[in-house]
């Protein structure tokens, strides 16, 4: 990869982390007006007519999948309906960057599931990361506090199942197309999140929450095509540390749309996770042979 790629590559990240983080805020403010599933489920229907028109484009809209693949895509499907539902709902009741900030162990939480259950290797310097990373998110959702509640287990629990989810991925045979494996994604949040609507009181949205919702949809899937686009651009060990830049979208819309501000033990906690996740990027890229 040259120099000009990387970077590249690295504007698409920032670009993908902002389409990801803007769309949490416009959900988060459609969710103060619609119920969870309701607005979930208006989501869903745009963003599956946006990614069933890239899997057109793709020529990927009519694809076979291997049986090898059925469980994993399954399994996919379950940890991404999981980390919506789980993700929102602490999303409606807790401050943008807060959560998004426990999302950041990410990283590290795929690397300790890698090695727990892929049989990955990990040093001890990772491990140290790892546990470290951990101490951060401690520091961010403070158990024992006023602020841990059962919101902040959630945002937490949407860390498990996108666990689930990229460990997934990873099981997936490199012909699998990732546009279709989304849209499958898509079109089971949509119909679960129309399921479980019937048990809310339907609310007609506004104009100004149409809008929101529209844009979420774009927002979404813009986010998901930047970040292919990156990871397929440059190397994955320069590029991914760049996700860290959705934190600092969620601080500036927290405080520019919402009036919050993280208190400086979130601060603290997030800074840790954020830096022990950039050191297991550049440990995982010294690790590989001519690293």
């Amino acid at each position: 990869m040259t120099a000009s790629e990387n970077t590249r590559a690295a504007v698409m990240m920032m670009a993908g982390m902002a389409g990801f983080t803007l769309n949490d805020t416009c959900m988060k403010l459609v969710t103060q007006d619609l119920p969870l599933f309701q607005a979930i489920f208006l989501r869903g229907l745009g963003t599956s007519m946006l990614l069933a028109v890239l899997c057109h484009l793709e020529g990927a809209l009519h694809f076979r999948v291997a049986r090898g693949d059925r469980a994993v895509i399954a399994w996919r499907t379950l940890g991404e309906i999981g980390a919506t539902v789980c993700f929102l709902t602490a999303l409606m009741h807790m401050p943008l960057a807060n959560v998004t900030a426990v999302l950041q162990s990410l990283p590290l939480a795929v690397t300790l599931a890698g090695a727990l259950f892929l049989g990955e290797a990990v040093g001890w310097r990772r491990w140290l990361a790892i546990l470290a990373g951990f101490a951060g998110v401690m520091l961010i959702v403070r158990p024992g506090t006023e602020g841990f509640d059962r919101y902040s287990v959630l945002a937490l629990g949407a860390v498990c199942f996108v666990v689930l989810r990229d460990l997934s991925t990873r099981r997936l045979t490199p012909g699998v197309s990732s546009a279709a494996v989304a849209l499958v994604t898509a079109v089971a949040i949509t119909l679960v999140a129309a399921g479980a609507s019937v048990f809310e009181s339907w609310v007609w949205p506004a104009p100004g929450n149409v809008a929101l919702l529209l844009a979420a949809s774009v927002l979404i899937v813009g986010g998901y095509l930047f970040i292919v686009l990156a990871m397929r651009t440059g190397e994955i060990a320069v590029v991914a540390p760049f996700r860290y830049t959705g934190l600092l979208w969620a601080l500036a819309l927290g405080w520019a749309v919402f009036g919050d501000f993280p208190a400086l033990p979130t601060l603290l906690g997030a800074a840790i996770v954020v830096g022990t996740g950039i050191f297991t990027f550049y440990r995982e890229r010294a690790a590989r042979p001519g690293g």
